[in-house]
Formats: structure tokens, C-alpha cells, sequence
């Protein structure tokens, strides 16, 4: 049966949005796992829940900082379903998506996970961005994105009524979901499958045991010894690290080069007002600046029924720190000394003030929201919510924009393996993410 253990943490298990069964207190230090896997964000249980579809006997625990799975990006994104318009054409990024969509999308109707395939338009406004546009459309003609097609300004109108463009490409297979409730649900099978989650529980070192006390196994069966801050520790076989906006730390700490690191940058979403959210109907999305990561401010539905208008991107000063004036002393000489961001910022010194400038007043925005949908006024917007998205940087300052997966080097090296970057759309793509993972577990720990 699941287990669901809460370090550190007294009274009543915190809700978590699941109805878990059989909670214990964490008071053991001989916990013996197969495989533990830290981070419960969306990649992390998926990995983990990939472990038990693939190795049904195995005994895999997903240990998890916060008091409840998805805190961070995997619950505070757009929730869009993406197609892989965007991809080099067979590259990683690009098969994974397709994939990944296609198994979201299953795995949403197997469960009854609630979703809507409302559509996504990408707009053309002037003669520039129609040669992009095009481009873009071979992309994804390319990578197969299904009906994916090209409309004129007339049917840009027919399909979305306030929106003004020259020429768009219409997905209509791009959706939304909450991809926070999607990553509770994979949490929710690992458990069913026997998995063991372990929350509140901060990673804060890794070693080897290659000893055991009298009548013990641990140090020649389970020689991976995983500290928490709780004070409690799991011995393990092989552990993945799936760490998101703290994964170049976690890595630091098994030896791992801390290079790519990672630099926070915050999205700050602005929502249109309850009755003007009929403005829109589907996701409208400009013609994104090829140079850099972002999408560009567009229009994105909610579940919930709300519509947000955004992002900007700014250099965030602390990596879980949502609020505009959030600091972390650490993190943000972390970011503040990285040689990678002073180059990148240095090559892009104009798009950095101007995003800025862009997250202090809601009016200065509103000349990107009225590019796509000009009948927008600043009484239809309001402020929303923020995410902090984990990019990782080279030491030359260009964005790493790949899979990236270190075991670094030394007595932890044939043991761990580190996810250190999975790039956007990592939510879509996750169940294929995940499918990746265990394969590179499985040939390196030989499962």
C-alpha cells in the first residue's frame, strides 16, 4: 500500500488537492528505497511514476521539499497544452513535445483530468512577422503538429472577433489544462502503485555508505545515503534529481559541475477583468523574437475561466519569490555574480530595461496587448499572478535551450543521475520527459 510520509511537520497532513491514505510520521533513518527521486514538480512524478508503470517491483520514493507536490513552476504556468510549432524540426525538443501532447491528452481522458482544446492562434501585424510567420509554419508542418493551417486576416476575425492581424497559423488542437492538477494525478497513481512521497523534506546532501553496521545491508545493497533538513535520511540504490529551479545546487552537491546554471527570470501576468474576459476566445499569441526564449505577451484562458494577458520577463532576485519586490539574499548573489548573466545581459541590455520598465506599470504593457487586440483599454486589465521559470545559462551567457543530464564525476557518479534542464514546454512534454528518464536511468543503474 502507498505510504505518504511528512517530515518535520505536526497535526494533520497538509491538503494536497488528493486523498492519500495510510500517513505515517518520518522518524526512521533505515528507509530503504531502490530508487529515490527528488523533486515532485511535474517531471520528477512523472519519473517516478514511470518507474513503477516500467518496474512494478521496484521500491521508488519522491522526496519533495514543500509541504504538497507542484509549488513552483509546475503550478504556476499558463497551463497550456502546447503542439511543437515552435521546435528545430528533429530536434529533441521538438519529438518530445509532439509526443508528450499526444500522451497528455490520452492520459487526460483516461483520468478525467478536465480540459479544453480551445485553440491557439499565432498573429502576423505587419509584413515582418508574416516572413516569420511562414517560417514558422513550415516548422510545424515539419514536426507533424496536427490541422495545424494558415488563415487571413478575415478568418483571423471569423476566429477570434477582436483580434486584428494580417495572416495567423491556427492550431486547434493546442489546449489548456491545470497542469498543477495533472502533476497531483501522476503523484496520486505513484502512490497507488505502491510509491512512497516524502514531503517537507529538503535535500540537503548526498554520500555514499560503503559500510554497514552489524546485521545491516545498507552500505553494500543501499549505498546512497540522501540528507534531508528534516534531519531524517533514506538509504537508496540510485537516486534522480529532477530539481527544476534548484537543480544546478543539487547537482553541486553529488559532485555535478554547478555549470549550466540557473538563472530565475519572472513572468509577471496581468488578467483581463471578469467582464471583459469574452474579448477572447482561445489563445492568441504574437510572432515570437527568434533571438530570444520567450513567447511574447498573449492571451492565454484559464480553467477557471479567467483569461491572462502576459508575460513580461524579468531577472527574478529570488528563485521562488513571486511577489515584484521578492529578494533572496543567496539567490540573488548567486544571479548577480554569474558571469553567464552579465554576458547575456550585456547582449541584451535594451530588452531587459524595456521589460522592466514593462513590469512596473500596467499601462506601459498595453501597447503589446493592443497589438493583437486593439480594443483592449487599461480598465480591462488588472494585475495577476507571477512564475518564476528556471533557465539555465552557459559561462558564455547563451541560453540552454536542450536536455541536459549530468551524473558529474566521483563515488556518486554511477549512482545519480541529474535532469539539470528540461526546456520549455516541459508540462506538455512531461510523460515523454519521463519516458526519456527512465531510459537513461535504466541503462546507466541497469534496472
Amino acid at each position: 500500500m502507498f505510504r505518504i510520509i511528512h517530515c518535520g511537520f505536526s497535526g494533520n497532513p497538509p491538503f494536497t488537492g488528493l486523498t492519500f491514505s495510510n500517513y505515517q510520521r518520518y522518524h526512521s533513518n533505515h528507509a530503504r528505497y531502490d530508487v529515490a527521486v527528488v523533486g515532485g514538480g511535474i517531471i520528477g512524478c512523472s519519473t517516478a511514476l514511470q518507474l513503477l508503470w516500467r518496474y512494478p517491483n521496484l521500491q521508488v520514493a519522491l522526496l519533495e521539499k514543500e509541504n504538497r507536490t507542484a509549488m513552483h513552476q509546475s503550478g504556476r504556468n499558463s497551463g497550456v497544452i502546447h503542439m511543437g510549432i515552435y521546435y528545430t524540426p528533429g530536434s529533441l525538443k521538438a519529438k518530445l513535445c509532439t509526443e508528450g501532447a499526444d500522451l497528455a491528452y490520452q492520459y487526460f481522458d483516461k483520468h478525467s483530468i478536465p480540459y479544453k482544446k480551445c485553440g491557439k492562434i499565432i498573429v502576423a501585424t505587419n509584413e515582418k512577422e508574416v516572413k516569420l510567420l511562414n517560417k514558422l509554419y513550415e516548422r510545424g508542418l515539419a514536426n507533424n503538429v496536427k490541422g495545424l493551417s494558415m488563415i487571413d486576416g478575415d478568418a483571423i476575425r471569423e476566429r477570434e472577433p477582436n483580434c486584428r492581424g494580417l495572416k495567423a497559423i491556427d492550431s486547434p488542437n493546442t489546449g489548456i489544462v491545470d497542469w498543477q492538477l495533472v502533476t497531483r494525478s501522476f503523484a496520486k497513481e505513484f502512490e497507488s502503485l505502491g510509491g512512497t512521497i516524502i514531503l517537507n523534506s529538503m535535500v540537503t546532501g548526498m554520500r555514499t555508505k560503503s559500510e554497514s553496521l552489524p546485521g545491516e545491508v545498507d552500505g553494500l545493497d543501499y549505498p546512497v545515503v540522501v540528507e534531508s533538513d528534516s534531519g531524517g535520511t533514506i538509504n537508496s540504490k540510485f537516486v534522480v534529481v529532477c530539481g527544476g529551479l534548484q537543480s544546478d545546487r543539487l547537482a553541486a552537491l553529488s559532485g555535478c559541475s554547478v555549470d549550466p546554471k540557473i538563472v530565475p527570470f519572472r513572468g509577471d501576468y496581468l488578467e483581463l477583468v471578469p467582464e471583459s474576459r469574452d474579448l477572447v476566445r482561445g489563445n492568441i499569441y504574437p510572432v515570437n523574437d527568434p533571438d530570444l526564449p520567450f513567447l511574447g505577451v498573449h492571451f492565454t484562458p484559464r480553467m477557471d475561466g479567467a483569461v491572462w494577458v502576459g508575460p513580461n520577463a524579468v531577472l527574478s532576485l529570488a528563485r521562488e519569490g513571486y511577489g515584484r519586490a521578492a529578494i533572496n539574499a543567496s539567490d540573488a548573489v548567486d544571479a548577480l555574480t554569474s558571469r553567464g548573466l552579465r554576458r547575456l545581459a550585456f547582449r541584451h541590455l535594451g530588452y531587459g530595461v524595456s521589460e522592466f520598465y514593462r513590469s512596473l506599470r500596467i499601462g506601459s504593457q498595453l501597447r503589446a496587448v493592443r497589438r493583437l487586440v486593439p480594443s483592449v483599454t487599461a480598465a480591462d486589465l488588472t494585475r495577476g499572478p507571477s512564475g518564476i521559470r528556471a533557465q539555465a545559462l552557459d559561462v558564455d551567457g547563451n541560453l540552454v535551450d536542450d536536455f541536459v543530464f549530468d551524473s558529474g564525476s566521483g563515488p556518486l557518479a554511477s549512482r545519480t543521475l541529474h535532469v539539470r534542464n528540461a526546456p520549455s514546454p516541459a508540462a506538455t512534454s512531461s510523460l515523454a520527459i519521463a519516458k526519456l528518464v527512465v531510459d537513461k536511468a535504466a541503462t546507466q543503474f541497469h534496472l
